[in-house]
């Protein structure tokens, strides 16, 4: 069992700030700005492709309503919300967890596009129509 499996069991203790019947949010124990929290799925789920259908809008409106929450407790400017999707991301934790990270504008960050810089050295045409006619999920 992994430790967001026993922080969601109870068997780990954490600032847990919210909980309905499909996620529990914690303050991350890391914080990158006051409130970061990280919304973990109770469905265990390595990342979001293995998330079940049935369990994809429970978690995000999850996310919704403490993104709402933090607003207006702590009246931030803005939210960075994310998902570290591997190792090469970033995912330390092998259970799918979504970040939101409230943002000042004088907190010193960036955007998303800060994250990473490899620009496709295809067009976006062709790009784009490659993907396109990948088989449909």
């Amino acid at each position: 069992m992994c430790i967001f499996c026993k922080i969601i069991q109870k068997q780990i203790p954490a600032e847990i700030i919210y909980e309905d019947n499909n996620a529990v949010a914690i303050l991350d124990v890391h914080p990158r700005s006051p409130g970061h929290t990280m919304i973990l799925p109770k469905a265990h789920a390595e990342n979001i492709l293995d998330l079940p259908e049935d369990k994809i809008n429970g978690v995000f409106q999850a996310v919704k309503k403490v993104t709402e929450l933090l607003k207006q407790t702590l009246e931030p400017d803005g939210f960075t919300i994310g998902i570290n999707h591997g190792k090469v991301s970033g995912q330390t934790v092998e259970h799918l967890h979504i970040h939101i990270m409230p943002r000042w504008n004088d907190d010193a960050g960036g955007s998303v596009h800060d994250v990473v810089d490899k620009p496709s050295k295809e067009p976006l045409e062709k790009l784009a129509a490659k993907i396109r006619s990948t088989k449909q999920i």
